[in-house]
């Protein structure tokens, strides 16, 4: 009888890339996926510690898998991410129904650590940082993605310590993987069907290894021709490097999207934040893109009512977003982080902090708005990444990676097609397949 494992996924990219590996690793122990958690032998959590109240999200999931296995026998219970690393022993102390902790950097000890449990009935905390030692066993182990669209680790860790971020305690250092392993994985991602490639870090554009830098890799990547698109996410300003902007000017296949978080619009917070970039500097990057690209479009994260942040500094960030014109961002109010240096700042005032929000997220969302508008009766292009669950529609995705909804056939799968939009919202755009390929692409 197989044994079967139920993984639910928190929070950002590099734990859905991370989530992968961890079923690829399990499959050689014997383990399957199922999507069914009363079917689980074995119940696996990733999480997320960036945004408020992660670690209450865990034991209200694991409350949630006490109930389903009520009059059954208890799966094997996982807990790996950055709320495994930060609270290791907390979590099997105030929770008994857990039985494994696995920090983000452990995940190669992963199947000898679930033997170990089944032998011995152990509860087990395994949270020391090895990056080294887990890329070099996962690179033994194939990428078994097999989503037209896939993430591809190439960086962990974070060495710029921002006050308010919780990173650099939970996946350690920078570790760049060496830059063969990634094309290797890249190769095979393509060979499995993958025609875009997301690259991922916690600070993608500090990868470097050796003389390798991220520029060399997207050069690189492009040459596979089944590889049709390069993204890569999350990148910091002072990272932003000549090299990198210039790779704009002759990459065919890295996406004319810059997700480059800026988190405030005024060089005081920006201190505060020990951000170690000005607004100066980040204004020069959109400049020089803009002029090697100009249909270079930026998004980026805000970080609102950071403690200190006064009127000011607010409308300094509003008027950047006024400028800038910011696409596909993200927007959040400062929570405090557990052992970072912002955790026991005075906090702004919650409705004070709730009414900047609101005007930060409608700027942005008229910006959204007026691209998709800009786009009706235009003709883009889309990868198209599947047929919609419950529906005739398919659904891909544009230059920019806005969600966009049209008919289609199963042969356009995994190809790069004309869409005629017809209609948007301000999240989705909506449109029609264009068989005529000689029509004008905007």
């Amino acid at each position: 009888m197989s044994k079967k494992i139920f993984i639910k996924t928190f929070g950002c990219q590099m734990n859905e890339y991370d989530s992968n590996r961890i079923l690829d690793t399990v499959k050689k122990i014997g383990f399957i996926k199922t999507n069914k958690i009363k079917d689980a032998n074995c119940y696996l959590l990733n999480t997320c510690h960036i945004r408020d109240k992660a670690k209450e999200k865990v034991y209200h999931e694991i409350g949630r898998v006490k109930k389903s296995f009520q009059f059954k026998k208890k799966p094997i219970v996982i807990v790996t991410g950055c709320v495994a690393q930060a609270e290791n022993e907390e979590m099997l102390k105030r929770e008994p129904y857990i039985d494994l902790v696995i920090g983000p950097q452990a995940y190669h000890k992963l199947n000898n650590k679930i033997e170990v449990y089944l032998d011995k009935q152990k509860k087990i905390d395994e949270t020391e940082f090895d990056s080294v030692a887990k890329f070099n066993y996962l690179k033994k182990i194939k990428n078994s993605s097999i989503k037209v669209s896939s993430f591809l680790t190439i960086q962990e860790g974070c060495d710029k310590f921002c006050n308010f971020c919780v990173v650099p305690y939970t996946r350690g250092p920078e570790y760049s993987r060496p830059f063969k392993e990634i094309i290797n994985e890249a190769k095979n991602l393509a060979d499995n069907g993958v025609k875009e490639v997301i690259l991922l870090g916690q600070n993608v554009n500090a990868y470097k290894d050796e003389n390798y830098r991220l520029s060399n890799l997207i050069l690189e990547i492009e040459k596979i021709p089944k590889i049709l698109r390069i993204r890569y996410t999350t990148s910091h300003p002072k990272d932003m490097t000549d090299d990198l902007i210039e790779v704009y000017g002759m990459s065919k296949k890295l996406m004319p999207l810059v997700h480059l978080p800026v988190q405030s619009g005024s060089d005081k917070v920006l201190k505060l934040m020990n951000r170690k970039h000005v607004i100066k500097d980040y204004l020069k990057i959109y400049e020089r893109l803009k002029k090697i690209n100009s249909s270079i479009e930026f998004s980026s994260d805000f970080l609102i009512a950071y403690p200190g942040e006064d009127k000011n500094a607010f409308e300094a960030t509003l008027n950047l977003i006024k400028k800038i014109k910011f696409i596909n961002s993200f927007s959040f109010i400062f929570s405090p982080r557990p052992g970072t240096v912002a955790s026991n700042l005075k906090l702004i005032e919650r409705k004070v902090s709730l009414e900047r929000l609101k005007l930060v997220q409608k700027e942005l969302f008229n910006n959204q708005l007026e691209m998709n508008r800009f786009l009706k009766n235009k003709v883009i292009n889309v990868l198209v990444e599947n047929k919609m669950d419950k529906s005739i529609k398919f659904f891909g995705r544009s230059e920019y990676m806005t969600p966009v909804i049209f008919d289609s056939n199963y042969e356009d799968v995994g190809k790069i097609i004309k869409v005629k939009i017809t209609n948007s919202n301000q999240n989705t755009l909506f449109g029609e397949r264009v068989k005529k390929s000689n029509l004008r692409v905007a």
